[in-house]
């Protein structure tokens, strides 16, 4: 039985204070839920003292994205090593917007993620396909390349560690949701690419979690789905009333 995890991304919103003030609103209402793995990631600038608020609780600290060396002139990037040092234990890797905006390639994505996993971190590793691509017949295209590509040279032991992320980029803020039969198809052909590239242990195991406009009145139907194990969230993850609801709908 894989443990759901559920994450909320904060993109680039909240300042320090509200920062805080969110968490210290969702620390009680996820106080007793115990079948979810919580994680909560703010921008950079918040992180340290998210994770001085987050102490105690049962939420952890993640950061929205990473570089691939541990220090050096690499003006406004951030380390793995700087977000461990700051209480992180996850960072999201190859988010549909670091692809879009930022150019991110396979190759480069892959290389991240390696250099995370090196240093410690666990990964929620994302993927997924344009409604361009969608409406092309190439999402079981762009999917392949990006698991083959993405998750090239990853061990057994290394998904110990590894979420992935399917997002279709169509339903990112824009607040179409895939239907609950849509993820499904799609997290079970990404299940499916997983056990060819890494064998059955893997495949059974790893989490693939659903992100796209993800909220507490979709969650339930969207994770009751045998090949959705959580929910990458972003906009509802704002409030902490409403993604204290996505996670009990994780349960």
């Amino acid at each position: 039985m894989r443990k759901p995890l559920v994450a909320g991304n904060w993109k680039m919103n909240l300042l320090v204070a509200d920062a805080v003030k969110l968490v210290e609103g969702l620390k009680p209402l996820v106080r007793e839920v115990s079948g979810v793995d919580i994680v909560v990631c703010p921008t950079f600038a918040a992180l340290y003292a998210v994770g001085q608020a987050l102490k105690g609780s049962n939420v952890k600290l993640g950061g929205q994205n990473c570089y691939v060396k541990e220090s050096g002139a690499f003006t406004g990037e951030i380390s793995p090593q700087m977000l461990l040092d700051v209480g992180c234990t996850w960072t999201i890797v190859g988010h549909s917007e670091r692809r879009q905006y930022f150019k991110e390639s396979d190759a480069f994505l892959n290389e991240k993620l390696k250099f995370a996993l090196a240093s410690g971190l666990k990964v929620m590793f994302c993927i997924g396909e344009t409604l361009e691509e969608r409406q092309g017949g190439k999402m079981n295209d762009v999917l392949t390349r990006q698991v083959t590509e993405g998750l090239k040279g990853l061990s057994e032991t290394d998904f110990d560690k590894v979420a992935v992320a399917y997002e279709p980029v169509w339903a990112i803020g824009t607040g179409v949701t895939a239907t609950p039969e849509q993820a499904e198809e799609a997290h079970a052909f990404v299940r499916g690419l997983m056990k060819a590239q890494f064998g059955g242990n893997v495949s059974d195991a790893v989490r693939i979690q659903y992100g796209g406009s993800v909220k507490a009145d979709n969650a339930r139907e969207l994770m009751v789905k045998p090949n959705v194990d959580g929910a990458l969230v972003g906009g509802a993850s704002l409030k902490a009333d409403g993604f204290a609801a996505i996670v009990k709908g994780a349960i």
